[in-house]
């Protein structure tokens, strides 16, 4: 047996969360106790100071998917964003259509507020995958039509790893002159993406999936965009250009800004070398046999693999090895239900199939030694 020097268990769902870098926590710290001002407060030095740490933050945000800074907006997470993408343009543009294109397997910060919307007036297509959770250019074009106001499609999904073909579907939807928002909370920090070049309207992601603080994200908005109408979710004041009302958390912010700074420096590095332990796993895990892989083989985040073992049940055997490896059945934010997942079922996984399938996502943080015997303890 592989011995571990580790306090707590081995920690393989990166994809749920990810822990604190102790380089974000560094740039954190002081703006809890010393530089405690309201950003925007005016006039002495508390407040200035924190003003100018929230605004390096959304340049260093900015950096990371190669844009501006003035078209981040602070949110308290990627849930928050999606559904100020979502929510705040459809309402504010409906006069000019009333028609969303998705697709069946997005995140429940995606799919619950076009459910809200869809009760309210709004017509919703959503489109299949194919069956490692990939979405076609070729459906996305096939389903915009007049009446069509926003496409909303991941870049990479959360259980699957399947990265979607971005590019190609941003430049459908600006040919349709069709507002496009992208869920980017698991692509964001893991592979390179640059707006420069990628022409996504909106696009969301999440602090705590790159190893910054929980409760903080930005949503990405194309200065062309913001002279189109976006109804805001939260009111109660003029902060982050009107779209996001209420004191900034400066602390989490700042961690924001660090987390992707650190990102972009450690991108390739990170990429190298969990794509090496990913590999590692593969090839253990294949000795077991009754193995089946559900994700892309190829176009996949590196760290992340979904797998359903035959005649295994997913819940009873996380349980019995969570004192030992911490892995999920799939997304936190669902994995407390005992129905299959959304997007298992929308890759064409039986019930059974689906009950038998785990979810491993492999950070920044995790060593050889700990996928050796994680392998050993699933074997």
């Amino acid at each position: 047996m592989i011995q571990v020097n580790i306090k707590d268990v081995v920690y393989l769902d990166n994809n749920a969360t990810t822990r604190v870098d102790e380089r974000v926590l560094a740039e954190m710290m002081p703006f809890f106790t010393q530089h405690y001002g309201n950003p925007s407060s005016r006039y002495y030095p508390q407040a200035e100071i924190a003003k100018k740490a929230v605004e390096k933050s959304r340049f260093q945000c900015a950096k990371l998917i190669g844009t501006k800074l003035q078209e981040i907006i602070f949110t308290s997470g990627a849930t928050e964003s999606n559904n100020l993408a979502i929510k705040g343009y459809c309402l504010a543009n409906s006069t000019k259509g009333k028609h969303i294109i998705t697709s069946l397997i997005e995140h429940r910060s995606v799919l619950d507020p076009i459910k809200e919307l869809e009760m309210s007036g709004f017509n919703v297509t959503y489109l299949e995958p194919d069956h490692y959770g990939k979405i076609s250019t070729e459906k996305v074009e096939k389903a915009i039509s007049s009446n069509t106001i926003l496409v909303t499609i991941m870049f990479a999904n959360n259980e699957l790893g399947t990265i979607n073909p971005i590019d190609k579907i941003s430049e459908v939807c600006k040919k349709k002159i069709v507002v496009f928002h992208c869920d980017a909370t698991q692509a964001v920090g893991k592979i390179p993406i640059n707006l420069k070049k990628t022409p996504v309207d909106m696009l969301s992601f999440s602090g705590h999936k790159i190893y910054g603080p929980k409760g903080v994200g930005a949503l990405y908005i194309r200065k062309k965009l913001q002279k189109i109408k976006l109804l805001p979710l939260i009111r109660g004041g003029e902060h982050e250009n009107g779209l996001r009302s209420g004191t900034l958390n400066s602390p989490c912010v700042v961690g924001l800004g660090a987390a992707c700074e650190l990102a972009g420096k450690l991108m390739f590095e990170d990429i190298k070398r969990i794509h090496t332990l990913s590999e590692k796993l593969v090839k253990n895990l294949n000795l077991l046999g009754g193995i089946t892989f559900n994700n892309h083989p190829r176009e996949r985040l590196p760290g992340t693999l979904n797998l359903s073992i035959d005649g295994v049940n997913a819940e009873l055997l996380l349980s019995r090895i969570s004192d030992r490896v911490a892995l999920s059945s799939g997304s936190a934010c669902t994995s407390s239900k005992t129905e299959p997942s959304h997007v298992l079922k929308g890759i064409g996984l039986t019930d059974s199939m689906a009950k038998s399938t785990i979810r491993v996502s492999i950070g920044r943080f995790n060593t050889e030694n700990e996928i050796e015997y994680a392998c050993e303890v699933l074997m």
